[in-house]
Order: structure tokens, then sequence, then C-alpha cells
């Protein structure tokens, strides 16, 4: 790979965050190759990818699509739901992937391992991505934030990659920066994260609503998160937070909660699984989050099909 030459990227999961991606990176000239299932790539095929978007305008992207990889690939983006996530990498084939950089775009901390035991670990560079956007039917794409914003690590990935990858990402229009610690850039955001996901998807309501409604709930449970967070990246902050939430506009909803309202399964164990187990291996007590994810466990099994 080199940051002037146009890449060959897959894209595991063409859904909000990977749809949006995939039509960026197609526009700007890259080959992109969407991994889905049989109906949805064969839409792809035929439609492209559409974008609504206030940042990048409204646009076609014609891309190539599959049901799986069976070519080398410079990149490959994993942007399925973590739910999904084991089922979908079986469109992946390790020997297919071959020496491509495997880039996955998940919430939660945990899922480096799974991909580090699959893939080469210096072929795994976990990232996080700053960004609403939703796909609406396959190949289409409402793109609602004001902003797209990649931070990028892979601590056993050689630099002058990440740097490549960070490079096309940016040029494509994705504000992208490599971070030097993989644990702590997934950490800073699960701490902004989980407490969003849990109480919108718990009270059904907007940011804004959950600001101004229930606002001490929302200050104990930053609190409680941040504390769990800080052994991972001592810098993380609950003040912080509270003023990222409270630049929101009031109408945002997290995508835990769209699952939800969509009858979707729910990311609540890579989220608030995962923020319990590091708190009990940390002695740290999480009553607000515990009970939460009791709540919504009860929840998601009621409204179950």
């Amino acid at each position: 790979m080199t940051d002037s030459a146009p890449f060959t990227v897959a894209v595991l999961g063409p859904g909000g965050v990977g749809g949006l991606l995939a039509a960026l990176l197609a526009r700007a000239g890259h080959r992109v190759i969407c991994l889905a299932g049989e109906p949805t790539a064969a839409t792809l095929l035929r439609t492209g990818i559409s974008v609504r978007s206030a940042q990048f305008g409204d646009f076609t992207a014609k891309v190539e699509a599959d049901t799986e990889l069976t070519e080398p690939v410079d990149l490959c983006l994993i942007t399925c739901k973590q739910t999904a996530l084991e089922a979908a990498l079986r469109r992946v084939p390790p020997a297919a992937v071959d020496d491509g950089l495997i880039v996955p775009l998940l919430n939660g901390v945990e899922h480096p391992d799974l991909l580090c035991r699959r893939f080469r670990p210096e072929l795994v560079a976990p990232a996080v991505i700053r960004v609403e956007s939703t796909r609406v039917a396959p190949g289409l794409i409402e793109h609602g934030s004001p902003f797209t914003d990649i931070d990028l690590a892979g601590d056993a990935v050689p630099p002058e990659r990440l740097d490549a990858v960070a490079a096309m990402l940016n040029a494509a229009g994705v504000r992208t920066k490599v971070q030097p610690d993989q644990t702590a850039t997934l950490w800073r955001k699960m701490s902004f994260l989980a407490p969003m996901a849990l109480l919108t998807t718990r009270h059904g309501l907007s940011i804004g609503e959950l600001r101004s409604a229930r606002r001490q709930e929302l200050l104990e449970l930053v609190e409680e998160t941040t504390t769990v967070g800080r052994a991972f990246a001592p810098e993380i902050n609950a003040d912080a937070v509270m003023r990222a939430y409270d630049d929101f506009l009031p109408e945002t909803k997290s995508s835990m909660q769209r699952d939800a309202e969509a009858a979707r399964p729910l990311e609540l164990d890579a989220i608030g699984g995962a923020l319990l187990r590091a708190a009990d291996r940390q002695s740290v007590q999480a009553p607000i989050t515990r009970r939460l994810v009791t709540e919504l466990t009860a929840l998601a099994r009621s409204t179950a099909p």
C-alpha cells in the first residue's frame, strides 16, 4: 500500500457506517468490494450506494459486491454490528485477505482479541469512528452528523501502514488520526458511548430529552463509566464527556436505541457487558451499569420475536 495509488478495499457490512465509507472511498477512486448477504449484494451491484449528507453532499457511487471475499485486498473495513461479527467473519477467509490490513470500526473493547486470533496481530488495526449515519434501505445511506472522524490504532501494525490508511481516508474526506495506544483509543470511545447508549435505549429518549429529564442519572453513570475507563486511559474525564453530550443536537439518538426501535439485536454485551467485566477485574463498583444491563436484557427478551 502507498498513499498515492488506489487501494482495493473490502467493506464487511455496508450499513450506516460501512455504506458511507464505501461510497466515499469509491468516489475518491478506490476499488471497493462490499461484502453482504445475497439480496443486499445484488442491490449494491445494480444501484451502487446513494448517500444523502450535509457534510459530503448527495451522491451515488458504484461499488462491487459479493457474499464472500475471494481475492486479496489492501484493506478490509469491518463495519458490521458486534452482534453479527462472528457470523459475518465467514465472509472474510484469512487466506483471501492475505496481507491486507484489517480495520474494525466496532463498538466495544473486546473484539481485537477475536480478530487477532483469526488474523495475524500485525494485520489488525482497531479504530473508532464518530459519526451518525443510518442505512434506510440497502444502498441508501443518510448521514446526519456534521462530522465523520476516525481514530486509528494498532499496537502491532507497522506505523507506515497506519499512516498510509490514514492518508487515504483523509483524502476521501474522513478526518483520520493515528493514535499510539489501541486500548486507550477504544476506552476513550467506550467511556463516551456506554452512558448514552444504555440510557437512551432504556428510557427511549433522545440525548436532548435525556440531558434535561434525567440529567442526574446521566451524570452518575458518566462518573461510573469514566472511573472504569481511566484504568486504561488516564486522561478520560467525566466533565469532558458531559460537555460533548451538551453539544449534541437535541434529537440525536444512539445506535443502540435505533436498534431497539427497529427490534434488532442490541450490542448490550459488547458495551454494557464488557464494561461490567472490566469493572469486576478492577474491583470497581458499577451499580448503575449493572442495573441498566439487567433491565435492558429483560426488555430485549420481552420484545424478541
